[in-house]
């Protein structure tokens, strides 16, 4: 299967832009790019491809002239196909930021003790390339990798502080390279590094603490948008939906109504929106503010939108799930008020 997608998914990628592609990537932990991946969605894409053409599109042209139905296939299939192509592209860029993301926080999370460790192995007499390649633990995950890909490039000839540097401008994060350029700037002049390492460790640990305190004055903000997201408008969804119901029954007893003194009368009749459409209206909504709870909640909490991924899922299952409840028990409360 691998020998099938693999060429797929290269052949989807320009050579021009796959050493733009293998750089991207690598931020995101993959040594290679993975056009396997690629053939993946693109034979799902061409799935749903077919059946939303053949289902969907192809019944609906329903011109006797040739010509112009060929129009309309050849142009709704660029469009499809344009508007898949776009949501895999933006699914692929929104999955590698994340990880991308992720790798950083996770390193930023990790740096002070992987510098206690440097600035411990500085003190017992090591150089500085020794402190560093002496520091790496298992249990530092995505640091331990990345010190060690400076280590092979130092082992293969090149300058520390050149290989320092690439991986430093390799990530977008301004703690790591503030941190570390002091760092270097202090081993090219010779002066006391080992200082200038345990001021750095305490600064990333002063920082840390602000921000959990910052976290933690934000709570309350977190739990009443929770309760709105959750609680209040899949239950005032779930009401209404109720006295749509109500309305309808209403408006189905009365069907005209004569105001006296006007000509003609003023005419009443049901409403013409379904109680499906309502319902899927309902769920659309609270799929949308759930959603863009998610959003406003990872900001509040993280300053960023790394959270989404934790709170929006969390948010649509739970909202989904109390407004069906709501919508069973208030309708045995109205079921006796019913215009029948």
């Amino acid at each position: 299967m691998a020998s099938i997608l693999e060429p797929v998914g290269k052949a989807l990628v320009f050579e021009t832009i796959r050493p733009g592609l293998r750089a991207y990537v690598r931020k995101a932990g993959y040594q290679e790019v993975p056009y396997k991946l690629f053939g993946i969605l693109f034979y799902v894409i061409a799935a749903l491809f077919v059946i939303l053409y053949v289902g969907f599109i192809v019944p609906e042209v329903t011109t006797s002239n040739p010509l112009l139905a060929f129009v309309l296939y050849f142009f709704s299939a660029i469009v499809v196909l344009a508007l898949f192509a776009v949501i895999a592209i933006l699914f692929l860029h929104f999955i590698f930021s994340m990880k991308i993301y992720n790798r950083t926080k996770e390193l930023e999370r990790i740096l002070p003790d992987y510098l206690m460790l440097v600035s411990t192995n500085l003190k017992g007499g090591m150089s500085f390339e020794k402190a560093l390649w002496d520091a790496i633990k298992p249990e530092f995950g995505v640091l331990a990798n990345e010190i060690g890909l400076v280590s092979k490039k130092v082992m293969t000839g090149n300058e520390i502080v050149g290989a320092l540097k690439e991986f430093v401008v390799k990530y977008e994060s301004p703690i790591l390279r503030r941190n570390f350029q002091l760092i270097i700037s202090e081993f090219q002049s010779g002066g006391k590094i080992v200082t200038v390492i345990d001021r750095v460790i305490d600064n990333l640990k002063k920082t840390q603490m602000l921000k959990k305190e910052l976290v933690a004055s934000t709570v309350t903000y977190m739990i009443f948008i929770g309760a709105l997201v959750t609680v209040v408008a899949p239950v005032l969804f779930a009401l209404s939906y109720q006295l749509f119901f109500l309305i309808q029954g209403f408006m189905g007893q009365v069907t005209a109504t004569t105001v006296p003194g006007q000509a003609g009368g003023l005419s009443l009749s049901a409403p013409e929106i379904k109680a499906f459409d309502f319902r899927l209206f309902s769920v659309g909504a609270l799929l949308i503010i759930a959603a863009g709870s998610g959003f406003i909640t990872s900001v509040i909490e993280k300053g960023d939108l790394s959270g989404v991924t934790k709170y929006a899922p969390m948010y649509v299952l739970v909202s989904l799930a109390v407004y069906f409840v709501s919508s069973y028990l208030l309708a045995g409360v109205f079921s006796g008020l019913q215009i029948g």
